[in-house]
């Protein structure tokens, strides 16, 4: 996990044409006007930052917890300087920030990093030439990586999963005396497919030789090439089944829900794991829950990160991200040493760029596309019953498996009563059991719901 090392003289040497300039012209890209003067500090900023990047595990290790309280509170300072567009002292406290941390340092140093580089973002602005330095994408390659490394070693992703699979075996259950064994699932962001082989799995165990079972994935995913090598690998996987029958159809995200193909009576469900979250606007979440409940599902399964990150000032968002992120990044000591590849590459590629979309997602809409909007499960409880909506219990199954899945995936905390503090993770049981939250110690990560149209 390595950032490329920042050459000064070249990042600021450069005519249109891309061809280096003689040295001894020493001509700059002019940076914006509001920050004549502050030159030297930009450049002086962006050494340390070089600097910060070339530590290594030995030379950074775990802070005390008073120099933890110190570095937070410095980084809040220095996000209100940001949005208060007061540059120099903004400058002065990003410095003095990289001179503290180091991306291989504990938990907090390199969750405080990444939230440093989203503010030098911010503070930048598009128009600067260090802003896409800041704020380089990993490649797809590295994204999926990163995905898959988290998805194995913490129960993060694998809770939502296997917690929305429950909900829909059983609602297939419900029905299996006139649904022709015959279940179709729309899942709105199907991504990788992850979430799929264990319901497939789970799926054929109940069926029997002679009475096959079929299943239908309706999924919507970014590109037609993602969503071929999605469809190529689950139709790989449920070949292993043969007395479950399945069938994939590909939509681009942002079709319309028409000319589904679908079997007589069989059971619907809607797949909406991570997905409104997406959406940039209320009108189109608005939209999407009106198109779902148009086809009159048997259940409609959400889970989304908890969090209040919807647009409000910046430094409440600010403010309700960090704490977020800082859970996600101690709940890593749970599942990987500090010095593991796979703990940088997740840290790295899936949420510190999480942290930096975030913290500029207002910025400009090409931003605002890529940047999620975590709110609270009181404020998805009342979207979802405001558009016809009503929730239903989770059984007991779903909190048994979620109990389990944290016994075999971390150093396991038992469930406890909500408010408790035990550290680890742990699970929620909340809105009279129609909602199951994970959390790190205190703090909700994400939550699952099932819900019926009224």
């Amino acid at each position: 996990m390595e950032d490329e090392p920042l050459n000064l003289s070249l990042a600021i040497m450069a005519d249109p044409g891309g061809e280096k300039i003689n040295r001894k012209r020493k001509r700059r890209v002019p940076l914006p006007s509001s920050y004549e003067g502050c030159e030297g500090k930009i450049f002086k900023l962006l050494q340390v930052r070089e600097e910060m990047l070339k530590l290594d595990y030995k030379r950074k290790g775990v802070v005390e917890d008073g120099k933890a309280l110190h570095l937070i509170h410095l980084l809040l300072i220095t996000a209100t300087s940001v949005d208060e567009n007061n540059v120099n002292s903004a400058l002065d406290n990003l410095t003095q920030l990289y001179q503290s941390v180091s991306l291989m340092g504990d938990s907090v140093q390199r969750v405080v990093a990444y939230f440093a580089d989203g503010l030098v973002a911010r503070l930048l602005t598009r128009k600067s030439p260090f802003y896409d330095m800041i704020m380089k994408e990993p490649t797809a390659e590295e994204e999926f990586l990163a995905f898959t490394c988290l998805y194995r070693v913490s129960p993060y992703y694998q809770f939502a999963h296997f917690t929305a699979n429950q909900a829909i075996i059983e609602a297939y259950e419900k029905e299996e005396e006139f649904n022709n064994r015959a279940l179709h699932v729309i899942d709105f962001d199907v991504a990788y497919g992850f979430q799929w082989p264990s319901l497939i799995q789970s799926l054929s165990e109940k069926a029997s030789g002679g009475n096959r079972i079929s299943l239908r994935l309706t999924g919507f995913g970014a590109s037609f090439a993602e969503l071929q090598e999605t469809e190529n690998r689950l139709v790989s996987f449920a070949k292993g089944f043969r007395n479950l029958v399945f069938e994939f159809q590909g939509l681009l995200r942002g079709s319309k829900l028409t000319n589904l193909r679908k079997k007589k009576n069989e059971t619907v469900a809607v797949n909406l794991v991570f997905h409104l979250n997406t959406l940039n606007n209320s009108m189109k979440i608005s939209d999407t829950l009106k198109s779902v409940r148009s086809h009159r599902p048997s259940i409609v399964v959400l889970v989304e990160q908890e969090g209040g990150r919807s647009p409000r000032s910046f430094l409440s968002r600010f403010m309700e991200s960090l704490h977020y992120f800082a859970a996600m990044f101690d709940s890593l000591d749970d599942c990987l040493p500090l010095e593991s590849a796979e703990r940088l590459s997740i840290e790295k590629n899936h949420l510190g760029k999480e942290i930096k979309s975030m913290i500029n997602c207002d910025k400009d809409e090409e931003n605002n596309k890529s940047s999620s909007r975590y709110e609270k499960m009181e404020t998805w409880k009342s979207r979802m019953e405001s558009h016809g909506f009503e929730g239903t219990k989770l059984s007991s199954k779903c909190l048994i498996q979620a109990k389990l899945l944290l016994k075999i995936t971390t150093h396991y905390c038992p469930l406890q009563c909500e408010g408790e503090v035990n550290g680890g993770f742990r699970v929620f049981e909340r809105d009279e059991a129609k909602a199951l939250s994970l959390g790190w110690q205190d703090r909700c990560l994400l939550t699952a719901s099932a819900w019926q149209c009224v």
